[in-house]
């Protein structure tokens, strides 16, 4: 798909132009570096085309989450998050995995569409990558837009432990610049007594064994908790690029320049992210561009796991970024950002009563045209404990690997129904693939939204189409990867396609 989004209209696409009706030009990526190194690329040419290759090396390091709070973190580059691969729309990027830590481990593009060989699932498009071993990707970098990269092994295990990053497609033929680009990765952990988290390793997030490492003396761990209340309590710290607190490094500005902020959140907490008195526009979500935004004051942007919010605004006053989410722990989050060297009140307000943005009621909407779908397929999405009290996570009342595939045709229009009927929120994530998100509780949206990661809400109900235009097997699963782990995750499959690997049970393939 080539840079804007394409939206569903008619049987063709149609372009979309970004806000402005202009492309966006990155001036560099700004002086917020805490933690987001830059991977350095060797640039070569092959055949007429440029191609960048990175080295990224999954190892452990200790890194400082807070002042006094430590973690034995598994890293991509030794940082958390791990080094930004930062390219050009059109560049084959070439990214060579050495696998120094203990266990086997992969890298999936979230959100960048790539072939399926290179989706890095393990036992789905390759083998684990076992300790010692190395694994090339390449790809296309295809379309413009904010990416992110994270182990696709035993997920909710390695992502929590650090393995994740940030990749960034600039457009080829930018026309309006920003003059400063920043990253945000927000994340939750775990701080135990100790102040640290090592011996986490190993834990397994679906039935909350391996805590015994943990201090529960403050939490409410009775058998009527529900598995997501305990996970709730249990991540105790809140980060923003691995850092909390004191350790939060400030956006410094000059007034009036134009910047772009890029919110990932790679953590399983949904993230109510708030720009005090500063006014703004949503510009992108998961790398697409939204159609005519308007300016925002004082709301909240509410973003899911999985989910990345592109934001922009003209420097003005100083003032501080905020997460209002529900736990203690937002507190951590209190970003400076500091304009012409005046420093902002430090006051996180997080009982102020603020509306949240309502995604499918912002931007603007082409004229809808009547589409045909060759498939429709329903989800249901549910939670239950099982006989033993664990609780299962569930996709039409059936867990991972026993839910029935979506089977698809090459070029097919295909309809998802998603309906929450339990009590937990759900960003449910599609591999490979840009999807148009048409109705909300049967209501048609006020605005032209294209995703690759939606949040369903209890008691909601989304209606989402997309074109099957990247042949393949690909997952389908709720990004709060501890759902995954438990049962919520089937796959696209394409018919007649058939994977270039050839399974390893060595290999140890866990693809949740």
């Amino acid at each position: 798909m080539n840079k804007k989004a394409k939206l569903i209209v008619g049987g063709t696409f149609i372009t979309l132009a970004i806000a402005s009706g202009f492309m966006v030009f990155m001036k560099s990526p700004g002086d917020f570096t805490n933690r987001v190194q830059v991977a350095k690329a060797k640039v070569i040419s092959e055949n007429g085309k440029t191609v960048k290759e990175f080295n990224l090396t999954a190892e452990p390091k200790k890194i400082t989450l807070k002042d006094g709070v430590q973690f034995e973190a598994w890293t991509y580059g030794g940082s958390v998050p791990g080094s930004q691969i930062r390219v050009t729309e059109g560049d084959t990027v070439r990214v060579t995995l050495k696998n120094n830590l203990p266990d086997p481990t992969s890298i999936h593009w979230h959100g960048l569409p790539v072939p399926n060989a290179m989706d890095g699932i393990p036992g789905v498009t390759q083998n684990a990558v076992k300790p010692g071993e190395s694994f090339t990707y390449e790809f296309t970098a295809t379309t413009p837009g904010t990416y992110w990269y994270h182990s696709h092994q035993k997920s909710a295990e390695q992502e929590d432990m650090g393995l994740y990053g940030t990749i960034i497609v600039d457009p080829k033929n930018p026309t309006v610049k920003y003059d400063k680009d920043v990253t945000l990765v927000l994340d939750e952990w775990m701080a135990g007594s100790n102040n640290s988290m090592s011996g986490m390793s190993g834990m397994d997030h679906s039935n909350m064994s391996g805590m015994s490492g943990m201090d529960h003396s403050s939490m409410n761990m009775s058998g009527n908790a529900s598995h997501d209340e305990m996970m709730k309590q249990m991540y105790n710290l809140f980060t923003v690029n691995g850092a909390a607190g004191s350790k939060i490094q400030p956006i410094n500005l000059k007034a009036g320049e134009r910047v772009k902020l890029r919110f990932v959140n790679a953590g399983f907490q949904t993230h109510l992210i708030n720009l005090h008195n500063q006014p703004f526009k949503i510009t992108d979500t998961d790398g697409q561009p939204i159609q005519v935004p308007t300016e925002l004051k004082n709301e909240l942007v509410a973003i899911a796991p999985g989910e990345r919010y592109d934001i922009e605004f003209t420097a003005s006053d100083s003032f501080t970024v905020d997460d209002y989410n529900d736990s203690a722990a937002a507190e951590d989050i209190n970003i400076p950002v500091i304009v012409g060297g005046k420093k902002p009140q430090m006051e996180h307000t997080s009982n102020d009563k603020l509306s949240t943005v309502d995604l499918t009621k912002y931007g603007a909407k082409e004229t809808p045209k009547d589409q045909k779908y060759n498939k429709e397929f329903q989800m249901i999405l549910n939670n239950s404990k099982d006989a033993s009290g664990e609780e299962k996570y569930t996709i039409n009342g059936q867990v991972f690997p026993d839910i029935p595939p979506l089977t698809v045709k090459k070029d097919d229009w295909v309809k998802v129904t998603f309906k929450n009927v339990g009590t937990s929120d759900h960003p449910m994530h599609l591999h490979g693939h840009f999807f148009q998100v048409l109705t909300k509780n049967g209501q048609p949206l006020q605005s032209d939204i294209m995703k690759d990661t939606l949040n369903v809400r209890p008691g909601e109900e989304y209606v989402i189409a997309f074109q099957a235009n990247n042949d393949g097997d690909w997952m389908f699963h709720c990004h709060d990867l501890h759902h995954a782990a438990a049962g919520m995750m089937t796959e696209l499959k394409y018919e007649g396609y058939k994977p270039s690997f050839t399974p390893d049970a060595s290999a140890n393939n866990m693809p949740e």
